[in-house]
């Protein structure tokens, strides 16, 4: 079953690939039949960028349960991170 789930997002950061670090232009997650992983179905996370072709790509593909538990963990090391900041901004 092909099921269209595709999200798209800037991304500026670096992924590194097979040929080294490369800057990033985007993520796209989608929900589909994975490429290696073992399943039926997969949570894909791509970081790409692609004006470097297709090697300037990284991907995993994850069950939904441990999509889940990697969506939970980026929210509190986010909320942490804001903390860190603000606690920056204001001098202390």
């Amino acid at each position: 079953m092909c099921t269209s789930i595709v999200e798209i997002v800037g991304a500026s950061g670096a992924g590194k690939g097979s040929d080294g670090w490369f800057d990033l232009t985007h993520s796209v997650v989608s929900y589909d039949h994975p490429h290696h992983a073992l399943l039926e179905e997969a949570i894909t996370i791509d970081f790409v960028n692609a004006a470097l072709g297709p090697a300037a790509r990284v991907a995993v593909e994850l069950t939904l349960e441990s999509a889940k538990e990697l969506s939970t963990a980026l929210i509190k090391a986010i909320a942490a991170a804001e903390i860190e900041e603000s606690g920056r901004l204001r001098g202390t």
